[in-house]
């Protein structure tokens, strides 16, 4: 496949570029900053360009067999719920002038629900994370009235973080709105096996127009 990645300097963004390289793939790896893609592999093609550039991110973004966004306005932006709003409008709009069909945004863990209230609404919520929280959730209801494409909405396990050491297992149990928990009453999962998850369903296109969630 050949597969537009935006965010790819990021911490996700870099776990899926590496996992797409290493299954073959062709990965056009776009970021603000292309010195941060660490992935020099001969099928990756580095791209600058702002994301609110709506024109030129068509532009790139056309031929690809799916785009995936990891794109992340920055958790110590003073303006991060605004941002991430119009970054992911932006991108959205990319995707709709470039043709390409399906496509990929990898969310958070905010919008899963537990007996029908989202996380990020609940009291335990760190108040530090809900501006993001929040935005990528009203960015999902933004999504949802999408028809022209194939998209999907990911959000990670509750616990997917730089502390989760047990790299690439290749292991995860699938969810949809609500967090998968494990035997401890734990949602957790690797970034690396996020990045398993991610192209699996680019290769086996199990989902369509949804929210999908995965963890141990």
């Amino acid at each position: 496949m050949k597969i537009a990645l935006i965010g790819a300097s990021g911490f996700v963004g870099k776990a899926i570029l590496n996992e797409l390289v290493n299954r073959g793939n062709e990965v056009v790896a776009i970021a603000r900053d292309v010195d941060k893609i660490e992935n020099n592999n001969a099928a990756v093609t580095k791209v600058a360009v702002d994301v609110l550039d709506v024109a030129k991110l068509a532009e790139i973004l056309k031929g690809a067999d799916a785009v995936v966004s990891a794109f992340n306005a920055g958790w110590a932006n003073p303006n991060l719920y605004n941002d991430t709003i119009t970054g992911a409008e932006a991108i959205q709009a990319a995707v709709k002038a470039s043709g390409v069909e399906r496509y990929i945004f990898i969310g958070g863990a905010g919008t899963l629900q537990i007996d029908g209230h989202q996380l990020v609404d609940g009291p335990n919520f760190p108040a530090e994370y809900k501006p993001g929280a929040s935005a990528v959730r009203d960015y999902f209801n933004i999504l949802k009235k999408e028809t022209s494409f194939d998209w999907l909405f990911f959000s990670p396990a509750i616990e997917m973080h730089q502390g989760i050491t047990a790299g690439r297992t290749g292991k995860y149990r699938l969810g949809k709105t609500s967090p998968v928990f494990n035997a401890e009453g734990r949602s957790i999962l690797s970034v690396e096996d996020l990045a398993v998850a991610i192209v699996d369903e680019l290769e086996n296109k199990a989902h369509h127009q949804e929210q999908f969630t995965a963890a141990y």
